[in-house]
Formats: structure tokens, sequence, C-alpha cells
């Protein structure tokens, strides 16, 4: 079966950012690329966006949260944008808080974490980036749709 990776642009804090998902889910970067690692005659990189990300990579499980920083010359990433939600199917209620609350943190909640109309455990929010989440338990679901 095929995974669904999260891939996240920002406009320059993609190492600050990551180290923040990472202090929340733990684990390694399996990645870290900088611009200034594909210099080349073919492809300049400005001195002041030499050190910002090309690719980070951070395994969550069987999936991987992936990033950049966009360069200048590609123009600003929308923070505002909502057309899309990173969702998070926790394996317990627990688990949810954890994630929900760290992640949340310093960010802005839009649905508190709690019991949904639709029988799971569900909150949403934007975090301290400006990227959307969402975190859900439901103990009917047993890995299959």
């Amino acid at each position: 079966m095929a995974l669904i990776n999260p891939h996240i642009n920002f406009n320059g804090n993609a190492e600050e950012a990551f180290n923040f998902y990472k202090s929340v889910f733990g684990g390694e970067f399996a990645n870290i690329v900088r611009f200034k690692d594909l210099r080349s005659d073919d492809f300049h990189v400005a001195e002041h966006e030499e050190n910002k990300i090309m690719h980070i990579a951070l395994p969550i499980g069987k999936n991987v949260l992936m990033a950049n920083d966009v360069p200048e010359f590609m123009g600003r990433t929308n923070e505002n944008e909502n057309r899309s939600k990173i969702s998070i199917s926790a394996e317990s209620k627990e688990e949810a808080d954890k994630l929900f609350n760290g992640l949340s943190a310093g960010g802005k909640i839009e649905v508190p974490i709690s019991e949904s109309p639709w029988g799971s455990y569900f909150g949403m929010f934007r975090d301290k980036y400006g990227i959307e989440w969402m975190v859900d338990f439901d103990s009917n679901y047993k890995g299959e749709i």
C-alpha cells in the first residue's frame, strides 16, 4: 500500500519548525540538505540563502514529514492559506493529547480536542509556524478503511 507523506514549504524557518516537530514526535532527521550543498555552475545560490533548507525529512512511524525553505527568487509562501491540513491518526487518546498539546503550543487552537459528534476524539489548530493540523483518535479504527 502506498503512503502519503506531507511536504511543507517555509519562508526561511524550516529548520526551526522541524526541530520543534522533532521535539514533539521524537526520532531523528532522515535527511537534511541545504541549498549550499547543491551549489554548482548551473545552480547559483545567494550567499544569504545558502544555509536555508532545500530538503528535510523527519520519519514519523511509517510516514515521513518533509519540507523545504522557498528561495526568495520563487516568492513567499502564503502562510495564511487554508486549503490543506496535516491529519494525524493517533493510536490512543493519550497520544492524541500529547501530539495536540505539543504541536499546538504557541499556535492557535481552532477546535479544542474533545469527543466529536462523529464519534472520534478530535481537535484542530494552526501551529506557531502557520501550519494547520488535525489530530484524531478513533477507537473503532482498526487500520483499515
